[in-house]
């Protein structure tokens, strides 16, 4: 928990050790002697091996210390799990948006989607029209800023923009138009063409999961005509995730329409009108069984797998005790516990579909010169995640223990309730996009240093690993759970807490953080290495 010197004495469970090295806080030391190539446990798990002989005392580095995970094979046994004995939501609901097919909605927004790069431009054009006049807009601080320092600049007086002071302002949004529509988001990318036909493809197959994601009005999709990406893909998709899909969905095709003017004039009237109309829907109560969970991590450090991880573990185990669902991503996070997720698996074939997914993926990243070994950041490494089965083997407590019920590929739609494992790469918004995508309408992020991210239609409840990141930026922490690390709150509290606030989330009484400051992350994957 703080920074050790070398020379100091450490008792452990009767055993004393001696400090051979400083030792920073979220870092380890080693309990045994290891001899060169000795594995390396921790969680009961295999997280490295001994590039060199390591004394006991010794602090476990990059140089002295390579990722070495757990080998996997087949789904072995059969996996009992007892939910939570205590499970005070039993009863309770939030007030969500119910759709016609029986999803509910934690929020309700209207989306526009180019399905090509080259409408990328025109979707901007109508977000400026849209955003301020609908009231969806807040005040700019730095627009003042800007403004002031210009002034000073042309007055001869640059040395007094360092004393300008920027004011906070309130984040909350000016009065909207559409009292009863959360947002109207913009989803542009960089794909639909070129590339390969298999990245357009897997792009419709995620833009239909958001427009069928429960937090979803409806939407209005922009085509050039030309693309890779065809409407007719995106129907063909849609009809996979939901035959019976009724939203509305204004479909505009620039080579059809003509000039800029006409197809920009139609699908702002058009899309006007639609929002008008999904705005008559209101809040109801719905039981806890029709919340979509997503469970991420970014930014981790040593203390994200023993406070914010097992804590939303325990949250996902309520949840789905509950009837719920949830998705667990990332699977170069998963390397090294692939053996205990499989054999908690509800069946051998959803157990080798995973399987199978990680060799695939693992094999393509050795492909192309890199390996899932690659996958800790510069700040994982600095505050003690140092191989990448040490990051996984924290970051699979997300997941809880209850029991694995499917297994998804990239852009697959979640439809079991239980704990869903999604393909997606350990990239915090690639993933955080794709559970969208999956039909995730809120989601749980921890994280240890502080990331900034947000998705344009599902709330992301960040969850900081430590108390001294929540008081640093308070500005996009909700969940503090660094009582867990000084003993003033157990991980079944933490649990509850966390789920509490996803009522209230999902009820729209508060909003996450990253909601406030509009982060509206939007990135999908083409199926090349991403870790």
């Amino acid at each position: 928990m703080t920074d050790l010197k070398s020379g100091e004495s450490i008792e452990f469970n009767g055993i004393s050790i001696l400090l051979k090295d400083n030792t920073p806080a979220k870092h380890k030391f080693a309990l045994v002697d290891l001899a060169q190539g000795e594995h390396i446990y921790m969680y009961g798990s295999i997280v490295g091996k001994a590039v060199y002989p390591i004394l006991k005392g010794a602090v476990l580095t990059t140089a002295n210390v390579a990722h070495e995970a757990n080998s996997f094979g087949k789904k072995t046994g059969t996996y009992e799990w007892t939910p939570p004995t205590h499970n005070p939501f039993s009863n309770r609901t939030f007030n969500g948006f119910h759709r016609k097919d029986g999803q509910v909605g934690t929020a309700n927004y209207w989306i526009v989607v180019p399905l090509v790069f080259c409408e990328n431009r025109n979707v901007e054009v109508i977000k400026q029209a849209f955003t301020e006049e609908l009231g969806f807009g807040k005040p700019n601080p730095y627009k003042s800023l800007v403004q002031q320092m210009a002034e000073l600049f042309k007055s001869g007086k640059q040395e007094a923009i360092s004393e300008l002071a920027v004011e906070e302002v309130a984040l909350q949004k000016n009065n909207k138009l559409f009292k009863n529509i959360d947002g109207i988001k913009f989803l542009t990318h960089q794909g639909g063409c070129g590339g390969i036909r298999q990245d357009s493809e897997m792009l419709c197959a995620l833009l239909a999961g958001y427009i069928n994601n429960p937090n979803v009005a409806g939407a209005t999709v922009l085509s050039l005509g030309c693309q890779n990406a065809q409407p007719a893909i995106l129907q063909e998709k849609l009809d996979k995730i939901n035959p019976h899909q009724e939203k509305p969905i204004i479909l505009l095709e620039q080579q059809k329409e003509g000039t800029e003017l006409h197809l920009l004039s139609q699908a702002i009237k058009m899309t006007f009108m639609a929002m008008a109309k999904a705005n008559e829907q209101e809040r109801a109560p719905a039981p806890l069984s029709k919340l979509t969970v997503g469970l991420e991590c970014g930014g981790s450090d040593g203390f994200s797998g023993i406070s914010a991880n097992p804590a939303v573990g325990h949250a996902s185990d309520l949840i789905v005790a509950l009837g719920g669902k949830t998705i667990l991503s990332e699977f170069p996070e998963l390397c090294g516990v692939e053996q205990e997720l499989m054999n908690r698996c509800v069946n051998d074939e959803i157990a080798e579909k995973f399987g199978s997914l990680m060799r695939d993926y693992s094999a393509s990243a050795v492909a192309a010169g890199s390996g899932f070994d690659m996958n800790p950041s510069p700040g994982n490494i600095k505050d003690g995640l140092i191989t990448d089965a040490m990051k996984s083997s924290g970051a699979s407590k997300k997941g809880g223990t209850s029991p694995v019920v499917d297994v998804l590929d990239y852009a697959e739609y979640a439809t079991k309730p239980g704990l869903n494992l999604l393909c997606t790469p350990g990239n915090d918004v690639e993933s955080t996009t794709a559970m969208a995508g999956s039909g995730a309408n809120i989601m749980l992020f921890t994280t240890g240093l502080g990331t900034p991210t947000g998705n344009p239609v599902a709330p992301v409840i960040k969850i900081s690993s430590n108390t001294k990141l929540a008081v640093r930026m308070p500005d996009i922490i909700d969940i503090d759970t660094g009582g867990v690390i000084s003993g003033e709150k157990t991980i079944t509290e933490m649990g509850e807490e966390i789920v509490e606030h996803i009522i209230q989330v999902a009820s729209g009484e508060i909003k996450a953080k990253a909601q406030l400051l509009d982060q509206d992350d939007f990135i999908p994957w083409k199926r090349g290495v991403s870790l």
